[in-house]
């Protein structure tokens, strides 16, 4: 398992945005695709590599107040329950540590809130 970050509008950012519709959007009728995405060039992209092929994704938005907002978090199914989408939340706390963020925000899917509270967020 690679994490990194992933930079904007480039090969690996074309995949992430296919992870992202698949797995957030498309099933809620939306499509990220036709969406004006020009704002995510100030976020922060992370994403899991497992044997090379993109299997995780998440962003970073910097916010006031030293706060940024973790959104858009998704693993490729075939790979939940791995360990995957907490070791990149962990390295997304780590990387934001190092550039003096404070506190990190997200809204969650309830589906996804057991998840998050295992990590020690609090709801």
């Amino acid at each position: 398992m690679i994490i990194r970050r992933l930079e904007y509008n480039s090969n690996d950012y074309a995949l992430e945005l296919e992870l992202r519709n698949a797995i957030l959007r498309l099933p809620l009728g939306l499509d990220l695709i036709k969406e004006d995405l020009s704002a995510e060039v100030n976020d922060i992209h992370i994403g899991v590599f497992i044997e090379g092929v993109l299997s995780g994704v998440l962003v970073l938005t910097p916010m006031e107040h030293g706060r940024v907002k973790m959104r858009q978090v998704a693993v490729n199914e075939a790979h939940r329950g791995q360990g995957i989408g907490a070791a990149m939340v962990k390295y997304a706390e780590k990387f934001c540590a190092l550039l003096g963020f404070s506190e990190i925000r997200l809204h969650a899917r309830l589906s996804a809130l057991s998840f998050y509270e295992k990590l020690g967020y609090i709801a």
